[in-house]
């Protein structure tokens, strides 16, 4: 668990910081799921040959399925593997997760949205809705009920990560922007910095910043059923992602210049409403 917490602590993330809403047992749980994203997506990320790193994703997944059976070879499995076991995650989303992030080996090329979301899903979608099982429900609400809305949610974050991220993707030969809407609206990845194309990347990115909204609409209703753990978390995060998007359309879409955030005063902001919300003030 001290590991988890370090490794949580060191990243560059809004989100650990979100954690604090959570009681102990719960905190440190989210701390190895964090932890477990946080190794899978650096190993997706490093440097390196696309061969180099496909094998040492693939060891990685094969850790994950021996740590199951409890032979752990990474410091982060045992705390893992009890999260796993303490709030009934299933095993498949951690793969599935894997299997995402296996994608961002090399080269990127979506076809259409259909695909976009199954790349979305596996990378984000999959963490909501452990993070829900973890945060727990209210009385009488199930996995059922919570999952649709989980996975809407996390189909709005990543969406927003992809949009913010666009020219650092690209520089990495990374397009995750479906190429059926990018010639739709006619403009190629190769013209989105050149003036002669400000229109067209603009109504681009309206329809993009459209439905990540819509997206965040539809995973709203989640904060109901949520425990109050979880109803406060799920505010801040749910908050702060969608004052992301919006920070990137009070841009006007520039997101190469440099990289968009959240101003610290909304973060403080939607981080009081979290504690509002835990100590049954809102």
């Amino acid at each position: 668990m001290a590991h988890c917490r370090e490794i949580t602590r060191s990243a560059n993330s809004s989100f650990p910081h979100a954690f604090r809403l959570l009681p102990a047992r719960k905190h440190r749980a989210m701390d190895a799921l964090y932890a477990f994203m946080r190794v899978t997506d650096d190993l997706a990320d490093e440097q390196g040959e696309w061969e180099q790193k496909q094998l040492k994703l693939n060891a990685w997944r094969t850790g994950l399925r021996a740590a199951l059976t409890g032979e752990f070879s990474h410091p982060i499995h045992p705390a893992l593997i009890d999260t796993i076991q303490r709030y009934a995650i299933p095993h498949q989303f951690l793969f599935d997760a894997i299997d995402g992030m296996e994608t961002d080996l090399g080269r990127v090329r979506i076809s259409t949205f259909s695909e976009l979301y199954s790349y979305c899903y596996r990378v984000a979608s999959t963490v909501g809705l452990a993070c829900v099982r973890v945060w727990g429900t209210r009385p009488g609400v199930r996995d059922a009920d919570t999952d649709p809305l989980a996975e809407a949610a996390g189909i709005a974050f990543q969406l927003t990560n992809i949009l913010r991220d666009l020219g650092e993707d690209l520089a990495r030969d990374r397009v995750y922007l479906p190429a059926e809407e990018v010639t739709r609206f006619g403009c190629p990845p190769e013209s989105w910095r050149d003036p002669a194309f400000a229109n067209a990347f603009r109504a681009l990115m309206r329809f993009q910043v459209a439905r990540a909204r819509d997206y965040y609409q539809l995973s709203a209703p989640l904060a109901q059923l949520l425990s109050t753990d979880g109803r406060a978390i799920f505010r801040v995060m749910h908050g702060v992602y969608r004052r992301l998007l919006d920070e990137i359309e009070r841009r006007d879409f520039d997101v190469f210049s440099q990289r968009v955030r959240v101003p610290k005063w909304c973060k403080i902001l939607a981080c009081a409403s979290g504690w509002l919300v835990k100590w049954g003030l809102l």
